[in-house]
């Protein structure tokens, strides 16, 4: 009895060291890389809103979810793959990338890790994923139909700016962004392009407007890149001291004092983007997860600009608008 007795007290007490053993052992948190194209010293709104759709979710960075950020500086595609191949090793559990480089970079280093991007590009076209709907392999993410938008804001400058017949398009070479894709819309609208190619990092703005004032362009449109974001204020200095409307693919721009910009909802997709971590951390794999569309739509125009260059935005493009700085 007495043998009995000390048996089953000596397994009450390894039980209990063991369930204090097992309550003891910290919780994994979770570790996020995040490669951005924006200024580390300014990382922007959409970071910011990526930020805030995960705190909506519950998860507070420092204390639930890790976030390892690094920044893609254009002009140096080489970096791309070197910002990747750090974050895989940190043994990650999902990776969001924004840049194209970027992109297609953490596509080649990795087949296991899932991916989140944000594109501008067509992710279907261009070769990152099978379809849409079933993207396949481990990516997924969302689209801005950044390029797509393009015929919708050359029949806003030319409502805007009556009789214009040439635009200047301020652009950084490279396969994501191409003002040739403005070229059909263009030709349908009578409107002549010319090509304001710029290199990163520290583009020659002050000749691009030269040229575009030299070849007599009514108005500039903008070809958002990682180069030219960290210059949006001074693009749009350059842009009122010469007297040219501009049209922008994001209003963070116009904020900084550019005229006018359609794109999609950005706040949203970033937003959006925090819940597909959520998705993916709680066991849904990519392939499964659709690659979404924006479904909001912004038009922006900054009067304080235009009254700034004389021009008079028309009254019933003026009533479209879905935000107006005054």
């Amino acid at each position: 009895m007495i043998r009995k007795l000390f048996g089953l007290t000596l397994s009450a007490l390894l039980f209990a060291l063991s369930v204090r053993a097992d309550a003891q052992q910290p919780t994994r948190i979770p570790r996020i890389g995040y490669v951005s194209g924006n200024d580390p010293s300014n990382p922007g709104p959409n970071v910011e809103a990526f930020r805030h759709g995960l705190r909506d979710l519950g998860y507070i960075e420092g204390k639930n979810i890790l976030v390892e950020y690094r920044y893609y500086v254009e002009g140096k595609p080489e970096s791309a793959p070197s910002l990747v191949a750090e974050l895989v090793q940190l043994n990650i559990e999902v990776l969001v990338v924004v840049p194209s480089p970027a992109i297609r970079a953490a596509k080649q280093a990795t087949k296991t890790i899932p991916i989140i991007m944000v594109t501008t590009a067509d992710p279907v076209a261009t070769g990152i994923i099978d379809s849409l709907a079933r993207p396949g392999g481990n990516i997924t993410g969302f689209t801005r139909l950044t390029r797509e938008l393009s015929g919708k804001r050359l029949e806003l400058i030319k409502e805007v700016v009556p009789g214009i017949t040439r635009v200047g398009v301020l652009w950084t070479g490279g396969p994501s962004a191409n003002f040739k894709e403005y070229e059909p819309a263009a030709r349908a609208l009578k409107i002549q392009l010319q090509s304001l190619e710029v290199q990163g990092p520290n583009p020659d703005l002050e000749g691009a407007f030269r040229d575009a004032i030299k070849s007599r362009a009514n108005a500039l449109m903008t070809i958002r890149t990682t180069a030219l974001i960290p210059n949006r204020k001074k693009i749009a200095d350059l842009a009122i001291q010469n007297r040219l409307p501009s049209m922008y693919e994001a209003n963070d721009f116009v904020e900084a004092g550019g005229l006018m910009s359609y794109a999609a909802g950005e706040s949203e997709i970033f937003k959006r983007t925090a819940v597909y971590v959520d998705k993916i951390l709680k066991g849904a794999k990519p392939a499964d997860l659709p690659v979404e569309q924006p479904t909001k739509f912004e038009f922006v125009i900054n009067l304080k600009t235009a009254k700034q260059i004389g021009l008079t935005i028309p009254p019933n493009v003026l009533a479209r608008a879905d935000k107006v700085i005054r």
